[in-house]
């Protein structure tokens, strides 16, 4: 048992860093008040910037690898950010729109890398015995410090002044749109960074559709976890380790692949009913998902 749970941890934490990633940019951007489900879009944009900077040479500097993916992220969020703050568009319309963009425009400009080899990727660090990316290091590490710049700091709460009263926020001398743009700004880089960690660290290659559903998984572990970046820590190792036991539970059971591979999918579902039951979407910001206009109540 000792020994299956040793197996099973590393994979875990491994599955569950992007999600903890791209789940600290979605709360990010939510807690301003904007929703953006094009997370998968993003995720994907990241990892192929890393990538292809990674790839380009055998001494290519990681570190540029990661900067490029962060700065992907950021940009294709940016999209989001115009359409959403300053053009005020339907916000779930534009995330669709976004995560559409994100995946078609990753799956055809990474045709010319697949099959390419990483020359470097990023090495595993020794924690207590277990083999931890320095992704999932600074995921846990993001994840404390958001959580602290939320509840104790003065810029913190002005972005959550921002998703729950904007016109409070305004009158008080706040540049509403100034805020959201820029946590939608980080929530995209942040979600780059998960697409790094796939490219650079998990599978250390680039693949059509590498983000295999991650991104949406990210959205709906936002709701499960209220809000709170300190959960997002339990939410996605929890659904890491559900990834994890799919492949260790296909060789032993008589249950079609098919339906392990479904299983975080379905579990997506009945975590957020039971979040309605429960009235979990009541911790969410009051403003969220509704632009803001000056004078409108």
């Amino acid at each position: 048992m000792d020994n299956a749970l040793l197996d099973t941890l590393p994979r875990a934490l491994a599955v569950g860093t992007p999600l903890l990633l791209a789940c600290l940019g979605a709360i990010l951007n939510e807690r301003a008040g904007v929703v953006n489900l094009g997370l998968e879009g993003v995720m994907a944009v990241g990892a192929l910037a890393a990538f292809a900077v990674a790839a380009s040479a055998p001494d290519a500097n990681l570190w540029l690898a990661v900067g490029a993916a962060l700065l992907a992220g950021a940009a294709l969020a940016g999209l989001h950010a115009l359409a959403t703050v300053t053009l005020r568009a339907n916000q779930f319309v534009s995330g669709l729109a976004l995560a559409l963009i994100g995946t078609g425009a990753a799956g055809l400009l990474g045709k010319r890398f697949e099959g390419l080899p990483l020359f470097n990727k990023v090495p595993d660090w020794t924690v207590g015995g277990i083999a931890l990316s320095p992704f999932t290091l600074a995921a846990l590490g993001l994840a404390a410090l958001l959580a602290f710049w939320l509840a104790a700091t003065r810029t913190g709460l002005t972005l959550r002044s921002v998703g729950e009263n904007p016109a409070a926020a305004d009158v008080l001398g706040v540049n509403v749109g100034l805020v959201r743009v820029l946590a939608v700004l980080g929530g995209g880089a942040l979600a780059g960074l998960a697409g790094a960690f796939l490219a650079l660290s998990y599978r250390s290659s680039w693949a059509d559709n590498m983000t295999a559903g991650l991104g949406w998984i990210a959205v709906a572990l936002v709701i499960f976890v209220g809000w709170r970046p300190l959960r997002a820590v339990a939410g996605a190792l929890f659904f890491g380790l559900l990834y994890a036991l799919q492949f260790r539970l296909q060789g032993v059971s008589a249950v079609p692949s098919e339906v392990w591979s479904a299983m975080p999918f379905v579990l997506v579902l009945v975590v957020l009913a039971v979040a309605g039951v429960r009235g979990q979407a009541g911790d969410a910001p009051a403003a969220l998902g509704r632009p803001y206009v000056r004078g409108e109540r």
